[in-house]
Parts: structure tokens; sequence; C-alpha cells
């Protein structure tokens, strides 16, 4: 392959600014953090950009914003913006993950366990 897109770097700030609209944050991008999952309300809207289309098809479960990053090797601050106009969209539905308070106690679910393996 011979041409611009030879020399496109997979990370460099061209492409990442290609990617964004040259966007580097919103008011929506605030509720977002690493570990925030994401999951596909809708299928993926014809002409999308490539970028949105991979992460409503990755979302059909819940994934963080940290595994999407990490599936379209991007940085994560171009992610939440790519996932800004998703929520904009209404295309994937953004929610906090389980807090750790409120998952039953280890002890508990051992005893459960080991209760089941004697039965």
């Amino acid at each position: 392959m011979s041409g611009p897109a030879q020399d496109w770097e997979e990370n460099s700030p061209e492409r990442l600014y290609v990617i964004t609209g040259g966007r580097s944050g919103t008011s929506e991008q605030d509720a977002l953090d690493l570990v925030t999952l994401v999951v596909s309300r809708s299928e993926p809207q014809p002409g999308a950009q490539p970028e949105h289309t991979a992460i409503v098809r990755m979302c059909h479960y819940p994934l963080s914003v940290a595994e999407i990053s990490a599936y379209l090797r991007l940085p994560a601050s171009a992610v939440t913006v790519l996932l800004a106009d998703l929520l904009a969209d209404g295309r994937v539905e953004a929610r906090a993950p389980i807090p750790a308070a409120s998952l039953p106690d280890a002890e508990l679910l051992e005893a459960v366990m080991h209760g089941l393996q004697r039965l």
C-alpha cells in the first residue's frame, strides 16, 4: 500500500482529531469514567463513522469505557468523545458499575458454595 494511508500513524494526533471531529470534551463526557459500563440500545446507523459502528456492535453486552478503548486501540479520551455522540443519539446507554458495597459478602457466598457442594 502506498500513498497517504501508509503514512497515517494509528494514534497520531491528526487521526484522533479526525475521529473526534476536533472535540476534546462535552458535558456528557463528564459522566463517563474508565469503569462506566456501556451497552447498545440499537443497531449501528447506516453511514455512521466506523468507530461509532464498532462501539455499537461490540456493546451488545456491557463493556467498560476502558475495555472499549482497548478494543478500539484508541485513547480513553477519544473514546469518551465518541461515546458522548452515541449517548446523545440514544444508540448506547451508560451505566454506573455495581458498587462493591451492594455485592453479597464473600464469606456468605463461600458458605453457600460449600453447602451446595455437600449436597
